[in-house]
């Protein structure tokens, strides 16, 4: 090996495990978020959900998930490097755990859907098989070598791999598990107030900072500098960033014209929806665009979440409006806003509509999204029927009540807290 490319496999790999802690610590941002969003008597439950997500994750991904979605097989599935038979140590390792952090923040997005009212037991065997074949599935077809990579799909950081997979087994969660006790009286939504709105700023920040890791990481290389772009995962991290942005403002805007107040919950959840939506087309699109898509993200999601709320969906943390509606937003705007430089760059599809690239990105986009759609939505309910059916999805009333953080784990989170 040549001294320059020794240099340069260096500094890919420490840049990829640098992106890869950052990926991990947003762990700790949704377990902040969360917690603070919800009720103080399930806050320790929350925390320590993070946790099981992340075990459950590393050791699952690790057996079989990474196989799946990264293995040599078809163009459905990957079949080989189970138990990383076969993965040689140095980057390729490094690569399996930036790989294994998506699949974490998978799992922990499906989560948000089943907040307050889960057993336990749930977690350790949805996750489970969520990490081992739903999640690697996906991202197989799109990441792996498969069916929507030769078509050119354009998800450089997984807006659909990871968060419209997320989602959308949140919202089949949330459908099979129902509404929280007093959520709904005579048929109108009750808010449930975030108790600790410092904790839910705190978990925005830190997934904040972590989406360059998610995003800028992807590039999974320090690359070259490139004449009007710069290095090129500066370029991603500038995009990512404006985009966040711009989310934040667009959601508190749409908050003060649909309920007339600035709501500070609703402002954090834009910048989440925004840092979603940026991330299928943070290669792709022009710092301008990347504006106007973290605008509409964020402000239509929280048009969403009202509207789902009002037909009686009770999404404790809208995981499926920030996640799954933003997920579809950046996954199809690349079909209108890829850039035909950006698109040679990225070596992915083609350049969209607004581009003169005509309707042939758009239409891969959202062949792509229903794709995953339906697919984790169907095994999502097929395996969550079965644990319904047998050990049961929800706690007991008595509990739900109580808090999980008694009821399931014997200590509240705040020590001496009362149930509500």
């Amino acid at each position: 090996m040549k001294a320059t490319d020794a240099i340069t496999l260096s500094l890919d790999s420490l840049w990829v495990m640098v992106a890869a802690i950052l990926v991990i610590l947003m762990q700790a941002g949704f377990a902040f978020l969360e917690a603070g969003s919800l009720q103080s008597k399930n806050a320790g439950h929350i925390t320590g959900k993070q946790i099981i997500t992340l075990a459950v994750s590393s050791i699952v991904f690790w057996a079989f998930g990474y196989g799946i979605a990264f293995g040599d097989g078809n163009a459905f599935i990957g079949t080989s490097k189970f138990f990383l038979n076969g993965v040689p140590s140095g980057y390729d390792s490094i690569f399996f755990l930036f790989q294994l952090a998506f699949a974490a923040v998978s799992l922990a997005i499906a989560w948000g859907g089943f907040a307050e009212r889960a057993k336990l037991a749930v977690y350790f065997v949805f996750g489970t098989i969520f990490v081992a074949i739903i999640y690697p599935v996906v991202g197989h077809w799109v990441w792996g070598g498969g069916w929507l990579s030769t078509l050119g799909m354009q998800d450089f950081a997984g807006s659909t791999v990871v968060h419209l997979q997320g989602a959308t087994a949140a919202l089949i969660g949330t459908l099979l598990l129902g509404p929280r006790i007093g959520k709904f009286v005579d048929g109108k939504a009750k808010t449930v107030p975030a108790h600790n709105i410092p904790f839910v700023f705190l978990g925005t920040f830190i997934l904040w900072i972590g989406w360059f890791g998610f995003n800028a990481g992807s590039t999974v290389s320090t690359g070259v500098a490139t004449k009007g772009y710069g290095q090129f995962f500066g370029y991603v991290a500038l995009t990512t960033n404006l985009a966040a942005a711009a989310g934040a403002l667009g959601a508190l805007f749409a908050a003060m014209i649909l309920s007339k107040k600035a709501d500070i919950g609703a402002m954090c959840n834009g910048v989440l929806a925004a840092l979603v939506a940026i991330t299928a087309s943070c290669a792709f699109v022009e710092p301008w665009a990347a504006i106007v898509i973290g605008a509409i993200a964020g402000a239509f999601t929280y048009w969403t979440s009202i509207f789902f709320e009002g037909k009686g969906l009770d999404d404790p943390i809208y995981a499926f409006s920030v996640h799954g509606i933003s997920g579809i937003i950046g996954t199809l705007s690349t079909g209108f806003f890829a850039a035909p430089k950006l698109v040679e760059l990225a070596g992915v599809g083609k350049p969209g509509l607004f581009y003169g690239g005509g309707l042939y990105q758009l239409g891969v986009q959202a062949l792509g999204v229903l794709a995953a759609f339906a697919f984790v939505a169907i095994a999502s309910l097929i395996v969550l029927s079965i644990i319904k059916a047998t050990i049961g999805l929800r706690v007991s009333a008595e509990a739900e009540k109580a808090g999980l953080d008694i009821s399931e784990h014997g200590a509240y989170g705040y020590g001496e807290t009362e149930a509500k």
